[in-house]
């Protein structure tokens, strides 16, 4: 029973990033359609912020993965 919550968990959690990066990624599209000369900046942010929600997913599947 603990190896199939933990993998519902993990399951939960790579959803979770792939939703984030995908908004994280439409907002900084319709950013730049916004503002052209701001693409430098925009996409620096986009980066950063892409990388902080995929650590946070990594850390939720490896808890995930101890806790089972």
């Amino acid at each position: 029973m603990g190896g199939s919550i933990a993998a519902i968990g993990m399951g939960l959690a790579a959803i979770g990033a792939g939703i984030g990066v995908g908004s994280i990624g439409n907002k900084a599209l319709e950013s730049i359609a916004r503002q052209p000369e701001a693409i430098g900046d925009i996409r620096a942010n986009m980066i950063l912020t892409a990388a902080l929600v995929e650590g946070a997913a990594l850390i939720a599947i490896l808890f995930s993965y101890l806790v089972a």
